[in-house]
């Protein structure tokens, strides 16, 4: 007989359907997050100034072509004007227009370079098809047609508009436009030969990728050249796309090993003999970061740093002569940073540089000869980047946070050095400040965001920074999160002893001030980065509200040595000494924080983080088992000896001068400490840090009879995000460690 419904669950259903129904708020979803997209800001594309300084262009996409217009909107009426249209750039004999990825106009506005079909080369899409456009003549015409389609690298106009010069599978040649005629300027490159471009190292560590240069006078082509022969090779394996593996090889030198002979040449460009400039070192043993010719002159400005890259060799080079002059020389006791912020002054005759041989980093005004030298931007604080560089108006304007190092706002200097900095963000709007500025410094397309507050976009007057125009302002994203009901970040500081700390907290929904939570610390710790920063992400960010409303605080700080405003003592307190100086930090924080506030549960402390953070997560699990009791390490270094030579030497010296803190720094020497919960992940196709660091550590667990958790992602590089369903897949799995162990 079968079981009927009691008389008492009847009435329920009854009791519940007269009820009016309550709206249900509705709640953050990983799935919302990682495959539905939902909370992702918008931005306005590409902007950029037109030379008159009167109006921006940007692309706009026409339904009527499935293209993009070049569209230009005049700044004080806001007039727009569709200045090349997508039917224009229609190739003959097809129907659709060409995608733009990139572009740029010549000196005298008549010729367009577009840059279309792009393939990736590593980091970013560098290579690809160039095709011009003649504005006047309407005409369309391929550049490089006769070449391998799609092989084409940072294509761009002589001087005079009359040709392009551009790489293709790692040689030179420029292009005739009005004949066709290509000319191949070297002929050597390929195997271990690289013209006009950058082995791996380079564009990871010196961002450098286009490796040519027109001269003024468009007659020669300055290039670097590398050659690659004696450099290591590490080899991925592709195991998952045939049914045989495929060794994928790498040039990749590593801590202590060769490094590519690189060079700088001059070539005519109509074709002969490359000259090379004699620079004195070893060229193996140092490196050459820079080169950029000298405005109106036949001089190169070359950067040489040594290997140790605590020197920077300042040279000028005449590429007639072939002659070089050491004009300046930059030393550090630790380590310096390249700074891209050179504007060259008063008819060539001074140059700006940048240094922070005052403690601090600054702009100077630097004379040619380099014998003459005066601070430009004063003051106990860093310039973290410089935006525009007037000399009509003569000021320099640039982002610094003087007062609170988790902020950026815009700040302007005299060039001739006299008066104090003056702030021109205004003083209400707290939180991160962005600038695009005209080159005559009236206008900017400004940006602002904090923790609660999505990128907002607009054209203002710089003057007065008074909005002509709102572009982007996340209203509809602000409003989604909001009905959210999440706890926003809370920002605080830990004193540690030594140093006071910055850091923020995010707090479950239903908080409860009485009872213990476990937390969860969001680490970096390196160099290359700070975590601690009032402004808006919706990446991590909102991953860690998420967790937080499973149950946990999430918390993060940023440890000393960390990319932060705060003078050359607190960024290079940490030379010779990675993943040991900011180790002790974050473990004293930890501590501290579990004394200062009564909600957290110091028995359940975890850790995670990537890069150069999973090996901190490593560090301080392995380092400090009675703090931190589990641990989620992603995309790790375990031996800092594995990782490329430009960033690791950079910062921790040469492995035979420094064996010791190479050691000590590496999680795999400390791994037998382990006592807590760890779960580490890679991805077996990362080119960055190699998946030989996963598999290396995990051969000293099991050495030490430790049980630990892991997972491998096929063919995923250092982010873990191609192929399907990878980045839910791995949030959910991290979530599932988390709930299991703390």
């Amino acid at each position: 007989m079968k079981r009927g419904f009691s008389t008492a669950i009847v009435l329920g259903f009854m009791l519940l359907f007269q009820q009016p129904l309550i709206a249900q708020k509705k709640q953050l979803t990983l799935e919302d997050i990682y495959t539905n997209y939902e909370y992702g800001s918008k931005g306005v594309g590409q902007l950029r100034w037109m030379k008159d300084n009167k109006g921006y262009s940007t692309l706009e996409y026409n339904s009527n072509t499935s293209g993009y217009d070049i569209v230009v909107y005049d700044v004080e009426s806001g007039a727009r004007n569709v200045l090349i249209s997508s039917t224009e750039l229609i190739p003959s004999g097809k129907t659709k227009p060409l995608y733009i990825a990139d572009y740029t106009w010549s000196e005298d506005n008549k010729k367009l370079l577009i840059f279309t079909n792009t393939r990736k080369v590593w980091r970013l899409h560098t290579k690809g098809d160039y095709w011009v456009l003649n504005v006047q003549s309407k005409s369309l015409k391929q550049v490089g047609k006769s070449l391998e389609e799609a092989t084409l690298m940072f294509a761009k106009f002589s001087p005079d508009a009359k040709k392009v010069a551009y790489v293709s599978k790692l040689n030179i040649y420029t292009e005739d436009l009005a004949t066709g005629t290509i000319t191949q300027l070297t002929k050597d490159g390929g195997d271990n030969i690289i013209n006009g471009t950058f082995d791996w190292v380079y564009e990871e560590e010196l961002d450098c990728r286009d490796g040519f240069r027109w001269s003024p006078d468009g007659k020669t082509i300055a290039y670097w050249q590398s050659n690659t022969k004696g450099v290591g090779t590490f080899y991925m394996i592709n195991n998952v796309d045939s049914i045989y593996s495929k060794p994928i090889p790498l040039p990749y030198p590593k801590v202590g090993t060769t490094n590519s002979d690189v060079k700088v040449g001059v070539v005519s460009a109509t074709g002969g003999k490359t000259k090379w400039f004699a620079i004195p070192g070893d060229p193996r043993n140092n490196y050459i970061a820079r080169m950029e010719f000298i405005p109106n002159s036949n001089e190169v400005m070359i950067q040489q740093l040594n290997r140790l890259q605590n020197t920077n060799h300042v040279w000028v080079g005449n590429v007639i002569s072939m002659s070089l002059n050491n004009i300046l020389t930059d030393k550090d006791e630790a380590f310096l940073d390249i700074h891209d912020n050179i504007k060259w002054l008063d008819h060539e005759k001074y140059f700006t540089w940048t240094s922070e041989k005052d403690g601090w980093i600054h702009l100077y005004k630097v004379s040619r000869d380099g014998k003459e030298s005066s601070l430009i931007t004063k003051g106990n604080f860093d310039v973290i980047n410089i935006d525009c560089i007037d000399p009509v108006s003569g000021f320099v304007y640039y982002i610094a946070s003087p007062e609170s190092y988790i902020h950026r706002y815009l700040y302007r200097s005299r060039i001739d050095g006299t008066g104090e900095a003056e702030r021109v963000s205004p003083s209400s709007m707290i939180g991160h400040h962005g600038y695009q500025i005209s080159a005559d410094s009236k206008y900017a397309i400004h940006t602002f965001e904090n923790s609660t507050t999505p990128r907002r976009i607009a054209l203002i007057n710089l003057a007065t920074h008074k909005e002509i125009k709102l572009l982007e302002d996340n209203s509809e994203l602000k409003a989604k999160i909001d009905a959210l009901g999440l706890k926003p970040k809370e920002f605080f500081k830990v004193d540690i002893g030594d140093v006071v700390l910055d850091g923020w907290m995010i707090k479950p929904i239903n908080f409860d001030p009485s009872k213990k939570y476990p937390v969860i610390i969001h680490v970096y710790g390196e160099p290359a980065g700070s975590t601690v920063q009032d402004n808006w992400s919706t990446g991590d960010n909102m991953w860690h509200q998420y967790l937080a409303n499973q149950g946990f605080v999430i918390m993060s700080v940023d440890t000393r040595g960390t990319r932060v405003a705060r003078g050359r003592e607190w960024r290079k307190c940490i030379y010779r000494k990675i993943g040991i100086v900011s180790v002790n930090d974050e473990a004293n924080a930890a501590k501290k924080i579990a004394e200062n506030y009564s909600f957290v549960d110091a028995s359940r402390i975890g850790i995670w983080g990537w890069s150069g953070g999973g090996q901190m997560s490593l560090q301080c699990i392995f380092g400090y088992p009675k703090v931190f009791k589990t641990a989620i390490a992603v995309s790790f270094i375990s031996n800092q000896l594995l990782y490329d030579n430009i960033y690791q030497e950079r910062y921790m010296g040469l492995p035979d001068d420094n064996k010791e803190g190479y050691s000590v720094g590496s999680p795999v020497t400390n791994a037998s400490k382990l006592e807590g919960n760890l779960m580490i992940m890679h991805g077996t196709g990362d080119d960055n840090v190699h998946y030989q660091n996963f598999e290396i550590l995990v051969n000293e667990l099991i050495k030490h009879n430790k049980l630990f958790s892991m997972m491998s992602y096929p063919m995923r590089d250092h982010s873990i995000s191609q192929r399907e369903n990878t980045t839910l897949q791995m949030r959910r799995t991290m979530e599932a460690f988390w709930k299991k162990n703390l």
